[in-house]
């Protein structure tokens, strides 16, 4: 698994997977952890990290055996870092002798870990004589078996007390690399030609998604720059038809993305549909992501920079057709592609979570016409932040009715409360649906 130059000393990939893991642990995203990193060392850096995140409920346990007192945070997480890359044999990435012998070497050259090194080098010694003893001590903690925080665990044994165990496993597993064909461009059989033509396996999924056998960098993926295709998971990519399908008007369809960067659904509405998308993003510098991917795409959007929950400060007073409200949530869906969240998400998140996509369901709902829909979706398989959320809303309102729509999809094993046409079978992240309509009044 070693992505970077082999020239590269192993105990400098260590290290600032060690440093990663650390700024994880103190709340710093994934993606915003890696960004210090060295370009050289990056892609080797990442690699390992999402190996560590998807281990780190066993390291942390079988530190906790090793070394009772926690040691300082630089020296826990490069030792909690081998221990991840190492426990299971079959798996390291590289031999297990190496990976202790480097992060030993990796201890006593940093200088935030100098200190630590001999206790480093003694817990990891130890782990190497007693490997099957403290695994195996180990098996009978849930967060070990695993590698989810106990909270999350509590909460998918209730909310899903016959597919709890399915869905942690999914977690644990790596992604596919998805892909939506731009239909406005090409077609899905087009594009598997091209991909065959470049020496590349894929598999087309449904109307616009293309599957790759192996994952590839981004700007490596042929016909990207010229606005082909986009990445975008399975499940992803249903909002777009799920919203507009069979959604009759006049003139070109006005829709709100309430919560669009960074723009792969406003994108997708596009391609979709003749119609004309005002897309909302609080942040600045993500909304400049949504102009990028619409002019990636040849596309053209009214990129809005407020709050979705203000609507005074943006709207115009003129009622949408259409509403896609895609709500801040706990990601809990996506975790196999973002290996971070699980261990950067605390408890008290999902009820602050809940309280934002009431509030924003609340505030955008008297913004479309009678007639029109809305779709609600997160890419959470918490049911607090979809079939709950969703029957608090049913009865705080006369006005709604609840349109056929897929419900909860569950990580990787296309399994639905609902229908979901071209979807079934497919490798997907986690998701939510619900599509409401308008009643006059």
């Amino acid at each position: 698994m070693n992505a970077t130059d082999p020239s590269i000393p192993l105990w400098r990939q260590l290290q600032a997977v060690a440093a990663v893991l650390q700024a994880i642990r103190g709340g710093v995203s994934g993606t915003a952890a890696l960004n210090p990193v060295a370009p050289e060392l990056r892609p080797g850096v990442q690699a390992l990290i999402f190996h560590v995140l998807r281990s780190l409920g066993r390291a942390q346990a079988l530190r906790q055996l090793l070394a009772q007192r926690t040691p300082p945070p630089p020296a826990d997480a490069l030792l909690c870092t081998a221990l991840a890359l190492a426990w299971q044999a079959q798996d390291a990435p590289y031999e297990v002798f190496t990976l202790v012998n480097q992060a030993v070497e990796a201890a006593k050259r940093g200088p935030a870990t100098q200190q630590q090194a001999s206790f480093i080098n003694a817990c990891l010694r130890r782990f190497l004589r007693e490997r099957e003893a403290l695994v195996a001590a180990t098996d009978t903690n849930p967060v070990a078996c695993w590698n989810h925080p106990q909270w999350w665990i509590n909460r998918l044994q209730k909310d899903w007390p016959d597919r709890w165990q399915q869905i942690l496993a999914a977690n644990n597993r790596h992604a596919p690399m998805s892909l939506r064909v731009n239909t406005r461009r090409t077609s899905v059989s087009a594009y598997l030609q091209t991909l065959t033509a470049a020496g590349l396996g894929a598999v087309g999924e449904g109307a616009t998604g293309v599957t790759l056998d192996q994952p590839r960098p981004v700007p490596e993926i042929p016909g990207f720059a010229a606005g082909l295709v986009s990445v975008q998971d399975g499940a992803a990519q249903l909002a777009a038809p799920l919203l507009l399908s069979g959604l009759a008007a006049s003139d070109p369809l006005r829709v709100l993305d309430a919560c669009a960067a960074p723009g792969g659904k406003t994108a997708h509405l596009l391609e979709f549909a003749d119609c004309n998308v005002t897309a909302l993003e609080i942040d600045p510098q993500r909304a400049l992501r949504i102009h990028q991917t619409v002019q990636r795409l040849g596309l053209q959007a009214t990129v809005v920079v407020a709050d979705a929950a203000a609507p005074s400060s943006w709207w115009d007073g003129q009622l949408f057709d259409a509403i896609l409200l895609d709500a801040p949530c706990s990601a809990s869906g996506i975790v196999r592609r973002h290996p971070d969240v699980r261990w950067l998400r605390r408890e008290t998140d999902i009820a602050q979570l809940v309280a934002i996509q009431a509030r924003l369901l609340k505030l955008l709902w008297p913004l479309l016409r009678p007639g029109g829909r809305l779709l609600y979706c997160t890419c959470s398989v918490f049911k607090a932040e979809g079939q709950h959320q969703l029957q608090t809303f049913l009865a705080r309102n006369t006005d709604v009715a609840l349109l056929p729509s897929p419900g909860h999809l569950m990580p990787s094993n296309g399994a639905t409360q609902g229908t979901v046409p071209d979807n079934r079978d497919r490798d997907h992240d986690g998701f939510y649906y619900a599509l409401l309509e308008k009643r006059a009044a």
